[in-house]
């Protein structure tokens, strides 16, 4: 059996990503599709509107095979660190393709980038070093890294590029037998804020669901299955989340903490322990915080990220325990249906990390840091509902 990942998030799953998948499918002339997805926090530095579990049902319901958690300490992180993890992950699950969208379309651009970002990696270090020093922030210093280095069929502005060329990367350094595609991005914009047709941005979906509940403009632009999930989630935990709701907490320790205690956080750097305490004191909401913070140097998803690592306090040496290490030290099974319990089967014996799928004594140490995480996301929801939501990672994974 042929199987091709994808890199996703599903926050939430909507027509967008069904197209994508779809055709990914299609174009990889695959018999399986693995889909890799985020957990409950997500790669720019967010919670999920709804948990892991209910997105992972969606998407296999709406035609993903098996749906992978990404490990907390590659998900919250720059595209380089995130797509490392995807791509680790996809290779031990035996994934001969990876298939992603991009505001580009064609592969052919991001091979060519990444050979010669290999090729020139002294001077494009160098270069992003100098841009830094001169006030930018990273992104823009990659950018401009790779204008220096004539990458010109790119455009390394937009994020579903910046991302695919992550990916493309992480095969080449890795030599890994999985071969790269692309399909074009349709009909809106990563950063689109309103709902302008059916295939709308996930962005644009979340911004008016969260304000205005269950529009028929939302319902437009999701699947059955993904409608049910989001309903389902709300009559257990009553509330969908945003980052508003963990202001408190996230105040609560960065007030608790000492500079040098808040130093050790992974994310926390340059100084920006001094600041964070500093504006914090001032911040009325998350929003306001966020906007003390960010520089020209500082960008908001930055900023969000430093933010989740600080609210779960992840330090340095946890997610440096990760990336020391030549793969991923296992992968964590959410669900499959019956063509991936199928492809599973066959490909478990071939896998050199274990595979871990409901939380047990055996595997608690290994998953320690993945379940603080989730944890700490079910903590704004009442009790009762947190305490059976917590549960269901003893009965994964889901089977459909």
């Amino acid at each position: 059996m042929k199987a091709c990942g994808l890199v996703v998030e599903y926050n939430p799953f909507h027509y967008g990503h069904l197209h994508h998948l779809t055709k990914s499918k299609e174009l990889a002339n695959a018999d399986c599709i693995i889909a890799v997805m985020s957990g409950n926090f997500l790669q720019r530095g967010e919670p999920a509107v709804v948990d892991k579990i209910h997105r992972a049902k969606a998407a296999l319901q709406a035609g993903a095979d098996i749906v992978l958690e990404l490990p907390y300490a590659y998900t919250v992180q720059y595209s380089s660190h995130f797509a490392t993890g995807a791509i680790r992950s996809l290779h031990e699950f035996g994934a001969s393709s990876i298939c992603f969208g991009s505001e580009s379309g064609e592969i052919q651009p991001f091979q060519d980038a990444s050979e010669k970002i290999a090729k020139h990696h002294v001077a494009y270090k160098a270069y992003i070093d100098d841009f830094l020093k001169e006030g930018m922030n990273f992104p823009s210093a990659s950018a401009k890294a790779s204008e220096q280095l004539g990458i010109t069929a790119l455009d390394v502005t937009k994020p579903n590029n910046i991302l695919g060329l992550s990916y493309v990367q992480a095969i080449a350094e890795h030599n890994y037998s999985m071969t790269p595609l692309t399909i074009k991005r349709i009909k809106n914009d990563y950063h689109d804020q309103t709902i302008a047709s059916n295939i709308a941005s996930a962005t644009s979906i979340r911004q008016e669901f969260l304000a205005e509940g269950m529009t028929s403009r939302v319902q437009s632009t999701i699947p059955e299955a993904t409608f049910h999930a989001l309903e389902s989630y709300y009559a257990t935990s009553s509330v969908y989340h945003e980052w508003e709701a963990y202001f408190p907490l996230l105040q609560y320790q960065i007030l608790a903490s000492s500079p040098a205690a808040l130093k050790k956080i992974h994310g926390v750097d340059e100084g920006l322990e001094n600041r964070a305490k500093r504006f914090t004191k001032q911040a009325v909401s998350f929003q306001h915080w966020i906007e003390l913070m960010k520089t020209k140097r500082y960008t908001v998803t930055r900023l969000q990220r430093m933010a989740v690592h600080i609210l779960t306090q992840t330090t340095k040496e946890e997610i440096n325990a990760f990336y020391n290490s030549s793969s991923v030290p296992y992968v964590r099974l959410l669900g499959l249906t019956q063509t991936g319990r199928f492809y599973f089967n066959k490909q478990k014996k071939e896998m050199d990390v274990p595979v871990y799928t409901s939380l047990n004594r055996k595997n608690q140490h290994a998953l320690a840091l993945d379940e603080k995480v989730s944890s700490i996301y079910y903590q704004i929801i009442p009790q009762q509902a947190r305490e059976h939501l917590r549960q269901a990672e003893f009965n994964l994974p889901l089977l459909l």
